[in-house]
């Protein structure tokens, strides 16, 4: 924490804040142009909500396909390019960039005490370049009809296919590039702009997570790029690279892709675990227990988590010594994960906890989180990987990590800070109403996809069986009960950032330096470059317990 004493809770001060026109234009251009960091955080919030708005509804017509066998509502052509759709705009237009981009780069340098990110015309061009990979992507869609390849873009099918895959792969290869630069960005800002005082283990958790994601980005990204280049070039110059017939390995395809694909899990799950461990440490009003194995444990998914993609591959024809090797590493990336989860709940012993909505997002996390990652132990296992490969099962571990562990708290950590970037708080009741009604709708939806995964519904099918229809149809209804939660919780925080009561620079007692700023942070963070002298989650209660 700085020296400078965290102000009392007092009335919103808008004006000098990021908010006012600062740099002479006006309108959207004073948004477009700037490199402020935090304009430039809004700016994504914004694109990757409204992508968000798009998948969900994806998802609801893929959903809606299912409440009754036989194809009433799409052909299988149809059905293969909405979940295409659903998964490219999901994953690599929404979850992918993520917290990283948005509440990353609005408070990565107010948390080290730096006025922006080192390259602050590199963050702009980072988001140019998301926006254009993101329109070259819809391109696709007008170009020669919908990619029906899936999200994996698959070979050999997406060497053959007639619909406008090389357009959406080209689009994803540009928005590769704004990941790269958005982790430069942060490995730079991290290692050269933090405050006077502000030592490694001073740092606040979140930015140690950011620090083990961007390593990920500008290593593991660039392995993606050249892979969906070279399906770029086998479609236009019919190089035989990933054609068996020509005399190459659709295999290899498998590989590379999960070379980038599976530590973009850890894109996705690593910056939402450091959200847990502030909103743990505001909210029990406690020290964080074991700051420093939680600061390591992201830095050993991160290492680890480049190792193990070869489970995504069990049942591809690898040897069986090379299956024993990702099975065991497979178990082994669980460990630091479990060391968070440890120190989390310690962490919450004896604490004076505050349940407000923030810290309910947390608990739902846990509960979520867990559930997803023991089922992950399921399918890291090689003989129930064999059973349980691409069925329902695998669908239902994959959106109860990502969804039910980094989008939700990506809710949280928005329930969170709202109040800091907008000055201005939202409902708490109808807050954490929604969080309930989007709870129960998220188990209804995907908990049953366990249960028909492990009978044996293949995923990706447009249709099934009778026995699944009891299940699909719940999963159905509890999809309805999700999306009504999600415009709830939409609703109350838009109106709350636009009419909702002024708050005070502190309104959750945290001790973080983004705490000790105005709300809404003033244009460079800071009135006087702040000096740290304690430990971030310094909490003097704490002391006599």
């Amino acid at each position: 924490m700085a020296e400078l004493a965290i102000p009392p809770q007092e009335e919103s001060v808008v004006e000098g804040s990021y908010l006012e026109n600062l740099n002479g234009r006006k309108g959207i251009t004073a948004w477009i142009f700037s490199t402020d960091h935090k304009r430039i955080g809004i700016l994504y919030l914004i694109a990757l909500f409204s992508f968000f708005s798009v998948g969900v509804i994806l998802g609801i017509l893929l959903r809606l396909e299912m409440l009754s066998p036989g194809g009433k509502l799409f052909s299988p052509q149809a059905y293969n390019a909405l979940f295409t759709l659903h998964g490219v705009v999901m994953i690599f237009l929404f979850v992918i960039p993520g917290i990283p981009v948005t509440l990353g780069n609005f408070f990565l340098p107010i948390q080290i005490g730096a006025k922006d990110v080192a390259f602050p015309r590199l963050n702009l061009l980072s988001w140019y370049l998301y926006v254009i990979g993101s329109i070259v992507i819809l391109t696709a869609l007008f170009w020669r009809g919908l990619p029906d390849t899936g999200w994996t873009f698959y070979v050999p099918y997406s060497l053959r296919t007639t619909t406008g895959v090389t357009i959406a792969v080209f689009g994803v290869f540009i928005v590769g590039f704004s990941s790269i630069l958005t982790g430069l960005n942060f490995l730079t800002t991290i290692h050269r702009l933090r405050a006077p005082g502000m030592t490694w283990f001073k740092m606040p958790l979140f930015v140690w997570a950011l620090y083990a994601t961007a390593w990920v980005q500008i290593i593991a990204t660039p392995v993606l790029a050249i892979t969906l280049l070279l399906i770029v070039i086998s479609r236009v110059f019919g190089l035989g690279i990933f054609s068996a017939a020509a005399g190459g390995d659709p295999v290899l395809y498998q590989h590379l892709f999960w070379i980038y694909s599976h530590p973009a899990v850890y894109i996705m799950i690593l910056p939402p675990m450091g959200i847990v461990s502030e909103i743990i440490a505001t909210f029990t009003h406690r020290t964080i227990f074991g700051y420093k194995a939680i600061a390591m444990s992201s830095l050993a998914i991160a290492f680890i988590g480049y190792l193990v993609w070869g489970h995504h591959m069990f049942v591809a024809g690898m040897s069986q010594q090379a299956d024993f090797i990702f099975s065991f590493l497979t178990f082994l990336v669980a460990i630091p994960s479990g060391i968070k989860v440890f120190n989390w709940v310690a962490s919450m012993y004896k604490g004076s906890i505050d349940p407000q909505p923030p810290f309910l997002y947390v608990m739902a996390f846990m509960v979520l989180f867990c559930i997803g990652g023991l089922s992950g132990l399921v399918l890291g296992s090689l003989a129930t990987d064999v059973h349980l490969t691409a069925t329902y099962f695998v669908v239902a571990h994959f959106h109860y990590i990502i969804f039910g562990g980094g989008v939700f708290i990506f809710f949280g950590a928005l329930h969170y800070w709202l109040p800091k970037m907008f000055g201005r708080m939202y409902n708490k009741k109808i807050a954490s109403w929604a969080l309930v009604d989007m709870f129960m709708g998220f188990n209804l939806l995907y908990f049953p996809m366990f249960v028909m995964g492990y009978e044996g519904m293949p995923r990706r099918y447009f249709t099934y069986l009778p026995q699944f229809e009891t299940m699909q149809r719940i999963s159905v209804v509890g999809s309805w009960i999700l999306v009504a939660g999600l415009i709830v919780m939409f609703v109350n925080l838009i109106h709350g950032s636009m009419k909702g009561p002024r708050v005070g620079n502190n309104p959750w007692g945290g001790t973080t330096l983004e705490w000790s700023t105005p709300s809404p942070p003033p244009h460079e963070n800071f009135e006087t470059e702040p000096v740290v002298t304690q430990e971030p989650y310094y909490h003097e209660e704490a002391l006599t317990k």
